[in-house]
């Protein structure tokens, strides 16, 4: 049985979140940081309206969702503003998961084909209303979801599952929409940043509906515990891998922090429960737990906010004690490394410094670069001798960190935009 979907919505406008009807700034404004914050709560997807009415409030708006799919993890479902199939491209290389048209425009209704046999019809979505069940059955074939605003019962007994758009979204409501609907997932026009998923989905799973939660694939009794009953925890960041701290967990603290999302943990000096950041903001979210291969230690890959020590450091393991010289070149640090010094003498130029002067000559002299050193790999990996080849495809990395930096690209962007494909 497919797990129903806990999805809120944002409405783009100018580039920035607003409220749907009045279009006032939501809070201030950051798609971003309200996308990050609805992953962080328990939130499953996330729908995107572009409400915007020109190209130029269009392009900040795809400007915007980018951002979201960049640095945000929650997969987007977007639409709101498509006239051609330029339209819905833009809404998917942006990175959404999947793009709706709007069935009450004529204009769309004709784009769903040609979308379909363009772009897949795992990636279409159709939004609907009560009066277009007849347009709808003859675009089944094209389209892999329906969103259903207010009338997700209209639709009951079609092949393709729903999005119910609801104004009010329960546990109480829940079972009605599910016996009438194929359910994909609900949005609920009352779902804020202070809604509580992870409180409803353990509502939804009482009364036997699937949902994506954190479930435990071990209780706490099978984990090897000291004297005290608890385990020691190491947390990671969920992107570098860096280690943060170590904190000790007891059984309650395990079943909150399942609960609730947040990392939660027992405090022995103060001999009570501590959620992380309840007085500092620095939460912890969960990522990932697993346990080692004697059940007595547990690694958490979280996502940290602030701070992970109460001195202000970026990690609890700070006092070197002994150090050997050793060979370190992660590649991804590397790379990024060598883009921040290419960054740092872009802001702070240095005299004598060749990046310096690629910068002072200007883009036609970079990609002047970039185009001789691509030809020197061409040409090197012809040559029998390995050693060429190195060195040319890292003088072509070099200056392509070089137009990186020019165009204001990172390598967060590149890796994430890699991933996708």
């Amino acid at each position: 049985m497919e797990k129903l979907k806990l999805i809120p919505s944002i409405y783009l406008y100018q580039g920035q979140a607003v409220h749907q009807d009045t279009r006032e700034i939501l809070g201030n404004g950051d798609a971003v940081e309200i996308a990050t914050g609805f992953a962080d709560c328990g939130a499953d997807e996330l729908l995107v309206f572009d409400i915007s009415a020109t190209d130029a409030e269009h392009e900040k708006n795809i400007s915007a969702m980018i951002r979201i799919c960049d640095e945000a993890d929650i997969q987007t479902i977007v639409g709101g503003n498509i006239h051609r199939l330029e339209d819905v491209k833009k809404y998917l290389y942006s990175g959404a998961k999947m793009t709706f048209l709007d069935m009450s425009k004529e204009s769309n209704v004709k784009l769903v084909t040609e979308a379909s046999e363009r772009f897949g019809k795992e990636k279409i979505a159709l939004f609907v209303s009560k009066e277009q069940e007849a347009i709808v059955e003859d675009l089944l074939a094209d389209c892999s979801l329906l969103i259903a605003k207010d009338c997700a019962e209209q639709f009951s007994g079609l092949p393709v599952p729903t999005l119910a758009i609801e104004k009010e979204f329960s546990s109480e409501t829940a079972g009605s929409l599910l016996q009438e609907n194929p359910l994909y997932g609900v949005c609920g026009e009352n779902m804020d940043l202070s809604y509580d998923f992870f409180a409803q989905k353990a509502q939804l799973r009482e009364q036997g509906i699937f949902v994506d939660a954190f479930e435990e694939k071990y209780s706490f009794s099978e984990f090897k515990t000291n004297a005290d009953g608890m385990i020691p925890v190491i947390v990671q960041d969920y992107k570098t891998d860096r280690v943060l701290m170590l904190a000790y967990m007891n059984e309650q603290a395990y079943y909150q922090t399942l609960k609730t999302g947040k990392m939660t943990y027992f405090s022995r000096s103060r001999n009570e429960l501590w959620v992380k950041g309840e007085t500092s903001g620095h939460y912890q979210y969960v990522k990932e737990l697993s346990m080692d291969c004697d059940m007595d230690t547990m690694l958490a890959k979280v996502r940290q906010i602030g701070v992970p020590c109460h001195t202000g450091a970026e990690t609890c393991f700070f006092n070197e004690l002994v150090k050997k010289e050793y060979d370190n070149t992660n590649p991804m640090k590397v790379f990024e490394d060598v883009y921040q010094v290419i960054l740092d003498r872009k802001e702070h130029p240095k005299e004598g410094s060749y990046t310096n002067y690629l910068f002072d000559k200007g883009i036609d002299k970079i990609l002047k670069k970039v185009g001789e050193e691509a030809t020197e790999i061409v040409i090197a990996a012809k040559n029998p001798d390995p050693q060429e080849i190195k060195y040319e495809i890292s003088d072509f990395l070099y200056h392509v960190m070089v137009l990186m930096a020019e165009k204001g690209v990172s390598w967060s962007e590149i890796t994430k935009e890699l991933s996708r494909r």
